[in-house]
């Protein structure tokens, strides 16, 4: 008892913002120009930006319970959308709930199956997807049908109009403000003495690409083509030239490209303005005052970058996440760092500044003395992977690709990539991997895997690369889920079981205005 309330007097509040695809290059204090982000900026101003933060997985769930466990997706064993994070597994919010904190998360998790809490105590808003992959209740996007998902559809039905996601993001800040409003009644009143543990999950940026007229005008014009043109298809990677093929984007209209751009400008936009009202009931309430505030992203969008969209690669666009951490009269204000790190770096963190137990099997390292020294003493490394199912084994795929089925390859994808200090290796199994040296070359051009004076280099990185990771029995395993997965597919499918939590999204949500 003792301790509890030691913990309530002591310990910092937690507040973890969480998006959904958004290129840190576009957040002003990243140094983009042109996109208003003006809360982020505040943000960033209060503490510390480290540009080299890597998600554990470039696509969403996998990347999610990376950073909840602090455990790569082959050892969570969730690699693809639709697989389940096994409730044995602790959590950061289990952690942080085990010293006295009831930690609620309010919006987006997309985690699935039956336990949608994994240690939270509370969960506000649930997700627009039902909790069981198969449900016949799934979901839909109306006139934007197709728009969500790495489809070449996408960027053709962009523009003005609504995205249902922005319907979903403005409840969740109404919900997240209601929610701090009534602690701060509470705290007045002497009924809670805190601290309080935060989750806030966006759905915005993620495409479809379209936003409502005020935001969408106010960047008609600014917005240009994409800095780095996308390779002749014959110059290629392989894998890199079969996802362009398979998506549909071998060559997309110049109309395209900007009206899809303009859209996400505007919906970085748009998502600041709803982190400034969750922000702004923090402060008011006097929520700030000790607080460890951290904003981050599930992974990147590449908005057109050398030809490709979405995420689902290791390229910078697609791979590397915001990291704004801040807890002012702890960590160092206006500190921007180039260190390289995991996602889950900052859950470790957070649960460090909290007096939290580390989690047994965690890969996370607490970023706090790292942030305190500037950056020294650190092991400037990461890892990121990427594998997806066999469209040769398991159920049969439909010629009319669905959500997951877009993603399938005959013998599946083992894909993973590693950086360390300045060199990143992209793997991509059965083909020649690609090497780049992001110092010199930080747009990713020149493939120096072939070169005779990167030999070294490149060998120790596909070691380090490959120590414990396997793609033979990625493989092997994916195929079992997946057979497993079919089977709970079809019982869902069939049985209808209720979602326990689910935020109704209505076809009418999504317009475009043509």
């Amino acid at each position: 008892m003792t301790k509890k309330n030691n913990t309530q007097k002591d310990q910092p509040n937690i507040i973890w913002i969480q998006s959904d695809q958004h290129n840190p290059a576009v957040i002003g204090a990243y140094g983009d120009t042109v996109v208003e982000t003006p809360n982020l900026d505040k943000l960033a101003s209060n503490g510390t930006i480290i540009t080299g933060a890597y998600c554990a997985s470039p696509i969403c769930v996998p990347s999610r319970a990376a950073a909840i466990t602090g455990r790569f997706p082959h050892e969570t064993q969730v690699w693809t959308n639709d697989q389940v994070l096994s409730s044995a597994i602790p959590t950061y919010a289990h952690s942080l709930g085990s010293v006295g904190y009831k930690p609620v998360q309010i919006g987006r998790m997309h985690f699935n199956g039956i336990d949608q809490y994994h240690g939270f105590s509370e969960r506000i808003v649930g997700d627009h997807s039902p909790n069981y992959p198969g449900s016949p209740r799934n979901v839909d996007h109306g006139i934007l049908n197709g728009t969500a998902g790495p489809s070449r559809i996408s960027l053709r039905k962009s523009g003005r109009g609504q995205n249902a996601y922005e319907v979903h993001d403005e409840e969740v800040a109404a919900a997240t403000s209601d929610y701090i409003n009534k602690l701060g009644k509470d705290k007045l009143s002497g009924a809670f003495e805190g601290p309080v543990a935060i989750s806030v999950g966006l759905m915005l940026p993620h495409q479809p690409f379209v936003a409502r007229k005020k935001d969408y005008d106010r960047y008609i014009g600014k917005i240009g083509l994409p800095k780095i043109p996308p390779e002749p298809l014959d110059q290629c990677h392989p894998y890199i030239r079969w996802w362009r093929q398979r998506t549909g984007i071998e060559i997309v209209t110049e109309e395209e490209i900007i009206r899809a751009r303009t859209a996400y400008w505007a919906l970085c936009d748009r998502t600041d303005h709803l982190l400034g009202t969750i922000l702004s009931s923090l402060e008011t309430n006097g929520f700030l005052d000790n607080a460890i505030v951290i904003y981050t992203s599930d992974h990147g969008e590449q908005v057109g970058e050398r030809g490709l969209w979405w995420k689902q690669t290791f390229y910078e666009h697609s791979s590397r996440v915001p990291a704004i951490i801040s807890w002012p009269d702890t960590l160092p204000k206006g500190q921007i760092l180039d260190n390289v790190i995991n996602q889950f770096d900052m859950t470790t963190t957070v649960l460090e500044a909290a007096g939290a137990p580390t989690l047994p099997r965690s890969h996370g390292r607490s970023l706090l003395n790292m942030i305190k020294n500037g950056g020294n003493d650190w092991d400037n490394t990461a890892f990121s992977e990427y594998c997806m199912n066999d469209s040769d084994f398991g159920r049969s795929y439909s010629p009319n690709l669905g959500a997951e089925d877009v993603h399938a390859k005959p013998g599946g994808v083992q894909n993973r990539m590693i950086r360390h200090e300045n060199w990143k290796l992209n793997y991509y199994h059965g083909y020649q991997p690609e090497l780049f040296d992001l110092q010199e070359d930080p747009d990713e051009i020149n493939d120096l895997s072939a070169d005779p004076s990167t030999k070294g280099i490149k060998s120790d990185l596909l070691d380090r690369l490959l120590y414990g990771w396997n793609p033979e029995w990625i493989q092997s395993q994916m195929r079992t889920l997946k057979e497993e997965q079919t089977i709970m597919e079809n019982w869902a499918h069939n049985v209808d079981p209720a979602d326990e939590l689910r935020w109704n999204l209505d076809p009418n949500f999504d317009q475009l205005e043509k």
